[in-house]
């Protein structure tokens, strides 16, 4: 009975060492990026400066960093699993995505959940494919870290963000703003450090800007993260209005837009629950550009089955926000069956309001 205590009290001692030493190393490698940092811009030089009046397409899409199609799972959504059986099949969803992006033909994409170098995508940079036919790029990491070690089997290196692309458009610098992180460690050093990516084009005949910001908000966290975010995103962006540039937010908000629950009432709430978006946020005049003829994000607790609607659970959490001087002239969920990612894009045609019809609006404000 001594030599079996012995066993177990050594076994016991050397998982506790083994804890903290992965602690203590996830630690010391923690992704700690500065509240603002600059961000390189990719094929700099190529396209030209965007036009007022013109009317120009945008398009939001999360990708699920290509490993998250129509026959995968995810774990924190009540599924399994945590990444795809092999890269063949994230080449597959990989190519799926870049023909709707070919298809959609957008002026500006802007794309989350994006991956440059992580395990579960088996180590493919994906943005080479992604960028294909387009002009200027910008990527910001919100999720590094070299050993996410959870679920089992773990996730392991995660290295993955925010990218953006132009077509025909020049963006002259770009930046990563940090989002407030609401974990405490230990369970901040292997979760994402939200942040928004921010892109300066240039506008024709104009000391303007057109600020184009790319953000994914926090998913699961108890929904105080969201709001703060949210309040952090609405702050920059009507600091960047009242410089008189333009401003186009889009992404994953990770909380349902108005009316969403409506179309689609939550029947597993015991599952993964998105915050709400409350419009109310928004300064008078702003635009909330959002479809809910089609969902734009599934649940992950299963394989995707359209025709098991008990099983299957929709959202609308995808949409762009537009400022008092960027014009809605359509938008709509693209219907890509969610063959490729567990969410559909979310296509815009906006267009830049002249001088004059600023001056009015904000006249108003």
């Amino acid at each position: 009975m001594k030599i079996l205590l012995k066993i177990i009290l050594n076994l016991l001692l050397i998982v506790v060492l083994a804890v903290f030493g992965l602690l203590s190393w996830l630690s010391y490698t923690e992704y700690m990026p500065a509240p603002i940092e600059a961000v390189e811009v990719g094929r700099p030089g190529e396209g030209g400066a965007v036009l007022t009046g013109e009317p120009m397409t945008v398009l939001s899409w999360n990708v699920g960093y290509a490993g998250l199609g129509k026959n995968e799972d995810f774990f924190m959504d009540g599924g399994k699993s945590s990444k795809p059986a092999e890269s063949g099949v994230v080449y597959a969803y990989l190519d799926g995505i870049m023909k709707t992006i070919r298809e959609q033909a957008p002026d500006l994409a802007l794309l989350q959940e994006v991956d440059a170098d992580s395990a579960r995508t088996y180590e493919i940079d994906e943005r080479p494919y992604l960028e294909t036919d387009m002009d200027n790029t910008a990527f910001a990491l919100n999720y590094s870290c070299p050993f996410v070690p959870v679920p089992w089997p773990p996730i392991g290196k995660v290295n993955s963000g925010l990218f953006t692309m132009t077509q025909d458009l020049k963006i002259e610098s770009a930046e990563r703003l940090s989002l407030p992180c609401p974990f405490t460690w230990p369970l901040r050093i292997a979760n994402l450090k939200r942040c928004l990516l921010v892109s300066y084009l240039p506008v024709e005949g104009s000391d303007r800007q057109l600020v184009l910001v790319n953000l994914h908000l926090e998913a699961y966290d108890d929904g105080a993260g969201k709001i703060a975010q949210t309040n952090q995103l609405r702050d920059f962006m009507e600091d960047e209005y009242a410089k008189g540039n333009y401003v186009i937010a889009g992404g994953d908000f990770n909380q349902v837009f108005p009316g969403s629950l409506a179309q689609y009432p939550n029947h597993h709430e015991n599952e993964w629950t998105p915050g709400v978006l409350d419009e109310s946020l928004l300064p008078e005049g702003w635009t909330l550009a959002y479809d809910l003829s089609t969902p734009t994000c599934r649940l992950l607790n299963q394989p995707y089955d359209p025709s098991d609607t008990a099983g299957t659970q929709h959202y609308v959490i995808d949409g762009l926000i537009l400022s008092p001087n960027v014009e809605l002239l359509a938008v709509e969920t693209v219907d890509a069956g969610f063959a490729n990612s567990d969410h559909n894009p979310v296509k815009a045609l906006v267009q830049l309001k002249t001088d004059l019809l600023h001056n009015i609006v904000s006249v108003f404000q």
